[in-house]
């Protein structure tokens, strides 16, 4: 097998005449989206990706949240709880350096929150949600979405990531698969969640709501042992979301 220096190169992007074939309009690209097109495209063709999906049962969230006012997002609780999974398995909350011979093992918990604006998509990132009440990380989430759909986000609230959130659930969709926000070794997505009956004591039918999750990981660093365990701590941790209050 020859080496991947030795490969043979990508044939040219086909380069075609699509108004020979009917009316076409052309639009440039935005610059956010130019940027993360580039971006996106190293961090695929760079990264061994690989992706666990699971499901979270968020029946004892949504319940709670209920009762809140104001009522946070759903999306700090699992801030919250990414938070849990990175201190219980530390190999998620690092980086490879440059080099790729070293892991850099961080010791804070800033989370990416991925943001759809007009322009395109970004991340904003909500620093020490280790420390912060889930009131201020909902606070910070807000903030962060209201400035990246306005003037947009300043490279200071792009930086220092952790893990990357990428949320489809308020919109629809049963699993994807997110791409890795380098240098982080691991993203979650989230999708719309759907009551599914379970079986309960004596056979019984419940009924749970459950939020497929979407776990894509760097497999330099992460195997799929690791990634299963990780989402069933996820699932754990969202199921007592009392302790995040």
């Amino acid at each position: 097998m020859a080496a991947p220096s030795d490969a043979a190169p990508l044939p040219p992007w086909p380069d075609i005449d699509f108004s020979a074939f009917g009316e076409v309009e052309r639009r440039p690209l935005s610059r956010v989206q130019s940027l993360t097109a580039g971006f996106l495209t190293r961090n695929w063709v760079t990264i061994p990706h690989v992706t666990h999906n699971d499901d979270a049962d968020i029946t004892a969230l949504e319940a709670l949240r209920a009762t809140m006012a104001p009522k946070p997002s759903a999306l700090a609780f699992f801030a919250k709880a990414l938070v849990s999974g990175l201190k219980a398995f530390p190999q998620f909350n690092a980086s490879l350096d440059a080099g790729g011979r070293e892991l850099v093992l961080k010791k804070y918990f800033n989370i990416g929150i991925a943001i759809d604006t007009p322009r395109g998509l970004v991340v904003g990132v909500v620093r020490d949600c280790d420390s912060k009440p889930l009131a201020q990380i909902a606070s910070d989430i807000s903030a962060l979405s209201d400035k990246a759909r306005g003037r947009g986000l300043p490279m200071t609230d792009m930086e220092g990531g952790c893990m990357t959130i990428s949320s489809l659930g308020g919109i629809g969709g049963t699993g994807f698969t997110p791409i890795v926000n380098a240098p982080e070794v691991a993203i979650l997505g989230i999708t719309r969640a759907e009551w599914k009956a379970v079986r309960g004591a004596g056979d019984a039918v419940e009924w749970r709501l459950k939020a497929p999750l979407s776990l894509s990981y760097d497999h330099r660093v992460i195997n799929g042992a690791d990634a299963a365990r990780f989402l069933r701590h996820l699932d754990a941790s969202l199921a007592t979301p009392q302790a995040f209050v």
